[in-house]
Parts: C-alpha cells; sequence; structure tokens
C-alpha cells in the first residue's frame, strides 16, 4: 500500500492560528489609537506569509481523505520497480476544464507514481480567459501544487496537427516553447481556429525536431481517432513512418480513454515501439470514471529501476511498459512475465490427508481480476479449468495428481492479457508439495 504523507491538518492548524491572532488584534485596534494602524498592517502581511500555500490562491493538493481502495497497485517484478504512469491528461492551460493542481492530486488519489499535463500548443481554446504565452505553465503550476506528495511530475506537450502528422505528445521536454512558432497571430483572442490555423504553418518537422532536439521521448496519440480516422483503424502515414525511422518517434498510444486499438498494438509490435495506455482526461477524472466503484483511468506500468526522470525516461525508451485498460493487461511477452510472476503467487500444504489430491493456493496480489485457464496436464477438484482470482485475494484448488508428486508443475493461459492481439501469454509454476 502506497503510504501518502499527510500535510493537510497542520496547514488547517496553522491557518486557524493565524485568523485569530488576526481577530484578537481588530479588536484590540477598535480600542486603541489609529496610530497603531500601521502596526496592524504590518502584522496582517507578516501573518499572510505564516499561511502555507496551498491556502492562497490556486495552491496545492488536499490529501484528506483519501480512499486507498482507489489506489492503483501492482507489485515490483524481481528487477524493476513497477511505477503507475497517465502521460497524456489536459488543463485548463489548452483545452481541459480543471486547473493543474487539480491534476496532480486526482494523480495522488488514483495511486500514480508519475503524470504528464500534455497541452494542445497550437490548440488554445480558453484564449479568451487565460491569455498565456508560455506552454510550460501548466506543469509549472503543477509543480507548484506537488508539495511534498510523493510523485513524478514530468514536462510535456502534444503536437496537435491535423493528419498526416496528426496528433504526437512530447514528454520530458525542457521547453515547450521551442516547439511552436506563431508568425502574426490573430489579435482576437476569441479566434481560436483562427490561431490554430496560423500556428499549423509552422511545419510539424520542424516541432518533432525541436522536441528530439531536447531529448524528449515522443509518441503517437490515438491513431483510430474518428475526427481524423473516420474508420477508427489505426494507421501510419509516410511522416510517421519516416520519424520512426529517423529514432524521433519512440512509442505508440494502445489505449486512450474508453478506446482500445489491436491495430495499434499491431504497429507497436512490429516497429518496436513502446506501448502506451493514457487517459488523455479533460474534466475531472471521478467524471469519466467511477473510481470509487472500482473503476480507473487507463494507465502505462513502466518498469524502472528508481522513480526519477532519467530512470524513468530511460525505461520508456527501453520499451519496458505494460498498458492495463481496464481489466486488460496489454504488452510484450518479456516484460509481461516478470510482472504476472510478480502479481501471481502459488503455494502448498502438501496433500489433503489420504489422498492424492495436492492443496494449492494461488495468491493475486494486483488490482487485476485475473482470468486464468488451465493448460496442465492435471484437473481439479472443486472447479473446472477457468479460474479467477480476484484483486488482492486468492483461491484454494485441488490438484488430481494420481499419485504423489515432490513438485507439481502447472501452466495457465492470462485470458485478461494479451502479448499480441490475438494471443494471451501463459504463466507456469512449479510448486514445491510438502508430503503431509
Amino acid at each position: 500500500m502506497k503510504v501518502i504523507p499527510e500535510i493537510t491538518k497542520t496547514s488547517i492548524t496553522r491557518k486557524q492560528n493565524a485568523i485569530r491572532l488576526m481577530e484578537a488584534h481588530m479588536i484590540h485596534l477598535s480600542k486603541s489609537n489609529f496610530k497603531h494602524i500601521r502596526y496592524f498592517s504590518l502584522f496582517i502581511i507578516l501573518a499572510t506569509m505564516l499561511l502555507p500555500i496551498e491556502l492562497l490562491g490556486h495552491g496545492g493538493i488536499g490529501l484528506e481523505n483519501l480512499n486507498e481502495k482507489r489506489q492503483i497497485q501492482f507489485p515490483d517484478t524481481a528487477n524493476h520497480r513497477t511505477l503507475v504512469t497517465d502521460l497524456h491528461t489536459h488543463s485548463v492551460f489548452s483545452d481541459g476544464h480543471v486547473w493543474p493542481n487539480i491534476r496532480v492530486e486526482e494523480a495522488v488519489r488514483d495511486g500514480l507514481d508519475v503524470i504528464a499535463i500534455t497541452e494542445h500548443l497550437e490548440f488554445q481554446p480558453h484564449r479568451s480567459d487565460i491569455l498565456h504565452p508560455d506552454r510550460n505553465r501548466a506543469y509549472e503550476e503543477a509543480l507548484n501544487s506537488k508539495q511534498d506528495a510523493r510523485i513524478l511530475i514530468v514536462n510535456g506537450a502534444e503536437i496537435t496537427r491535423d493528419l498526416p502528422a496528426g496528433h504526437i505528445n512530447a514528454v520530458f521536454l525542457e521547453d515547450a516553447n521551442k516547439l511552436i512558432s506563431v508568425k502574426y497571430p490573430p489579435t482576437d483572442p476569441k479566434d481560436i481556429f483562427g490561431f490554430y490555423s496560423r500556428a499549423a504553418e509552422w511545419p510539424a518537422q520542424a516541432a518533432i525536431n525541436a522536441a528530439h532536439k531536447q531529448k524528449a521521448f515522443l509518441f503517437l496519440n490515438h491513431l483510430w481517432w474518428e475526427r481524423q480516422t473516420p474508420t477508427g483503424i489505426s494507421a501510419l502515414s509516410d511522416f510517421h513512418l519516416n520519424n520512426i525511422k529517423n529514432g524521433k518517434l519512440h512509442g505508440i498510444e494502445i489505449a486512450n480513454g474508453p478506446h482500445f486499438s489491436e491495430e495499434a498494438l499491431s504497429i507497436g509490435l512490429k516497429y518496436n515501439l513502446t506501448l502506451l495506455g493514457v487517459s488523455d482526461v479533460h474534466n475531472l477524472i471521478d467524471w469519466d470514471y467511477k473510481t470509487n466503484a472500482g473503476e480507473h483511468r487507463p494507465v502505462t506500468l513502466v518498469f524502472a529501476s528508481k522513480l526519477t526522470t532519467d530512470s524513468v525516461k530511460e525505461a520508456l525508451l527501453e520499451g519496458r511498459t505494460v498498458v492495463w485498460f481496464k481489466n486488460l493487461l496489454v504488452g510484450t511477452n518479456k516484460h509481461m512475465i516478470p510482472l504476472l510472476k510478480a502479481s501471481i503467487t502459488a503455494s502448498s500444504e502438501g496433500y489433503q490427508k489420504d489422498t492424492v489430491l495436492a492443496k494449492i493456493t494461488l495468491t493475486n496480489k494486483s488490482d487485476a481480476s485475473f482470468e486464468l485457464v488451465n493448460r496442465s496436464d492435471f484437473t481439479f477438484m472443486e472447479t473446472n479449468n477457468l479460474i479467477v482470482i480476484p484483486p488482492h485475494g486468492k483461491i484454494n484448488l485441488l490438484v488430481k495428481t494420481k499419485k504423489k508428486l515432490n513438485r507439481l508443475p502447472l501452466v495457465f493461459e492470462v485470458r485478461n492479457a494479451l502479448i499480441t492481439p490475438d494471443r494471451h501469454p501463459e504463466i507456469h509454476f512449479d510448486i514445491q508439495l510438502t508430503q503431509l
């Protein structure tokens, strides 16, 4: 279970004490000489400085009333930490509808380790309300709200163009402003599409090159998006293929919000692109998912050595990911098997007395509900070959071994996991049997 530091109670106490002091001095002021006003003014300034940042302006995140059940949890693998990430989100600084601190708080509540707020560079529908020239502002606001929360926030942006470029995310940026150039922007901030058209005059390749120069990680967004692809079938353009060939595109979304694309998965496997699942959230995350009822945003599980920018970026560039979409796990066999072995363990108490029925317990250490199909040479006494292990639960089996064995090999196909669009991974157990 992830531990979230408590910061809110202390902040509230400090606020209450400061307010009480102000009230006391106001009463005193009403009974005293007017000359005390200048001292009172100084006091107000000093007292305000004592208030924590989360109580002023947009402020930081509030971590009270955390629901640990909604936090996404998967165990570390044998060689890496399993980090829960969402690298595609939006705020009011493009076409989202919440301030960046809300994105951070939602991420903390969902148990995320890494988040990127990736604003559209060219599409700015809130320009008449938030006319800002700095494309790093959402990232900076998110950092300001972070405080002591144990979450890594990375700088990102979404290159937003029509096909053949389409939408491409760049994360681990140094300066998002270098990815956009608008000559002669419209003077009317309400002219959203005029601004988009002027911004699109700068070649999309120039934006890709600028991100690549900053050693960013770039990935293709929702290739199946029906506004640009009416068939809903993901496909690569020559623009994409050239950038993949030149090492300037590194990953591909296979899950985005409520959608999953088998074609995008096939593309990712064919071109050795890192597989990603993202929320692409624009509104409150709880509007899109019934988090308190067990639903969750799509996430990318990144297998990194530690929770640092360099380590996460290295893992992404090496393709060490598994996507969790609804109850489906998707990834290459190379990275899926270590996660499955860490998530599902098998143990035995030996044989049931006076029988050759082996007592086996399968334990699930993850948030996924595992659907297993028996592919072993043995059958079970109390169930058929289809087994479901609930999240963080266990199931007991009586295995008919026909004769007493020292070790029991069991093989299961994991039906809620994919390593290709039409292939499920297998998990193998070699269980030591204790003779009873």
